[in-house]
C-alpha cells in the first residue's frame, strides 16, 4: 500500500510538472501568440487551454489514468527533443526554430503510443521448449492470465482466443489469475465460461485465482461473487484450484496456490510451498499456477520443476518493465527464468487492466513444450 501510495504522489507531481512544461512550450508556437497578440498571461492560458481539451478528449475516448499516460508520454518526449535540439545547436553553431521539439515530439508521441496501443489491444503466441530428466512423456501447456475481461475485449472476443488456443492442440490449459476484473459484467463471465468449456484438451483447464478474481468490492457491484465466478468455471468443466495439488495420469503434478493477495489484503491464508509439495512423489514433473511471481525462493527450494505466473502484464510500460524487479515488487517481471532446478515463466497477460497501451512488451499466451532429455 505505501509503494502505491508513493507512486501515486510521484504521477501526481509528474503530471502538474508536465502541464506547467506543456504549457510552457505551446505557448512558443506562432498561432499561439497571433491568437494571444503575444500577451504573456493570454498566451500561456490559451496555451493551458488547449491541453485540458486534448486531455479532455482523450479522457472521454478512455479515461483519466490513459489521460495522464498520455500527456507523461508527451512530456517525456518532448524533453527528450528539447535536448537534442539543444544538442544540436551546439555542434551546429547555429540557431534553431523554438517550436522544432514541438514539431517532432507531437507526431513522435503519437505513433508511439500508437504502437502501444496496438501491442496492447492484439494478442500474440509466445513459445517456449523445456528439457526434463523425469518420466513425464511430452506435455504441450497453454497458459494465460490477466484477461480482465471487459478490458480489451469481452466474451465474443474472449471466445475467439479460446478458438486459436483450441487449434494448437494442448493437452492442458492453465489459467493462471485475474481471469475476470473488478469491472466484468456477470453477462461477460458467462460467456467466457462457456467459452471454457467448448475447449478440447487431453486433461482438462484448470484455473487458479488472481487478485481481481474474487473481487475488491461488494459483490453487487459487479452482479456476482467469487463462489458465482467458481460455480460458473465448474459448470463448464473447469477445475479450481485453490492451495489444491492433483496428480495428472500418474505422470505429472499440477498445483494451484491461492492468491498472495488473499495473506496480504483480504485477511486470509494461503498454504506454503512446503506444505503443498510435503507428499509429492519427487520423480514425477510438478507445475506450479502461482498467480503473483514472487515466492521464487521457496518455490526454488521446494525443487518443483515448473512456476507459471502473470500479475505484472511484463512491465506494461517502459521503464516500469526494467523497475518492478529492480525495486523488490516482484522477482521476475516477465519472461523465463531458471533458478536451480525450477523453471519459472511469467506471461505479459493476455489483455490488460486499466492502462489502454503496452510499450515494454505486448499481449499474449503461452505455450509450452515439455518433453524428456
Amino acid at each position: 500500500m505505501f509503494l502505491w501510495l508513493m507512486i501515486a504522489i510521484l504521477v501526481a507531481v509528474c503530471s502538474v510538472a508536465g502541464f506547467i512544461y506543456l504549457t510552457r512550450r505551446i505557448s512558443a508556437f506562432g498561432f499561439i501568440k497571433k491568437l494571444s497578440k503575444d500577451k504573456k498571461i493570454l498566451k500561456y492560458a490559451i496555451s493551458a487551454g488547449l491541453i485540458v481539451l486534448t486531455g479532455g478528449i482523450i479522457w472521454l475516448i478512455w479515461d483519466w489514468i490513459n489521460t495522464i499516460i498520455c500527456l507523461l508520454h508527451l512530456v517525456i518526449f518532448w524533453l527528450l527533443c528539447d535536448l537534442f535540439v539543444f544538442i544540436g545547436k551546439k555542434i551546429s553553431k547555429k540557431q534553431a526554430s523554438k517550436c522544432l521539439a514541438g514539431f517532432i515530439a507531437v507526431p513522435l508521441t503519437v505513433v508511439y503510443l500508437a504502437v502501444g496501443w496496438y501491442l496492447c489491444n492484439n494478442v500474440w503466441e509466445t513459445d517456449y521448449t523445456l528439457k526434463t530428466d523425469k518420466k513425464s512423456g511430452d506435455i504441450r501447456i497453454v497458459q494465460f492470465a490477466d484477461s480482465h475481461v471487459g478490458t480489451t475485449f469481452h466474451g465474443d472476443g474472449f471466445a475467439k482466443y479460446m478458438e486459436e488456443i483450441q487449434k494448437l492442440d494442448p493437452d492442458v490449459v492453465l489459467i493462471t489469475g485475474d481471469f475476470v476484473d473488478d469491472d466484468t459484467s456477470k453477462e461477460d463471465m458467462i460467456q467466457c465460461c462457456e467459452a471454457l468449456g467448448k475447449l478440447k484438451t487431453k486433461y482438462g483447464v484448470y484455473f487458479s485465482f488472481g487478485n481481481h478474481d474474487k473481487g475488491y468490492y461488494d459483490p453487487s457491484y459487479r452482479g456476482y461473487s467469487g463462489d458465482d465466478l467458481i460455480a460458473e468455471l465448474e459448470k463448464n468443466n473447469v477445475n479450481v484450484l485453490q492451495d489444491d495439488t492433483v496428480l495428472i495420469d500418474d505422470r505429472f503434478y499440477i498445483i494451484g496456490r491461492q492468491d498472495r493477495s488473499e495473506e496480504m489484503e483480504k485477511g486470509g491464508h494461503r498454504a506454503s510451498m512446503e506444505e503443498l509439495t510435503k507428499d509429492l512423489d519427487s520423480s514425477k514433473f510438478t507445475v506450479v499456477m502461482d498467480h503473483q511471481p514472487c515466492d521464487y525462493d521457496a518455490q526454488a527450494a521446494s525443487k518443483v520443476d515448473l512456476v507459471l505466473s502473470g500479475h505484472t502484464h511484463g512491465g506494461q510500460l517502459i521503464p516500469i518493465n526494467f523497475l518492478g524487479t529492480l525495486i523488490g515488487g516482484n522477482d521476475r517481471t516477465y519472461g523465463y527464468e531458471k533458478r536451480e532446478d525450477t523453471n519459472f515463466i511469467v506471461t505479459s497477460g493476455i489483455s490488460d487492466w486499466a492502462i489502454k497501451f503496452k510499450t515494454g512488451c505486448k499481449s499474449e499466451y503461452v505455450v509450452i513444450d515439455v518433453s524428456e532429455n
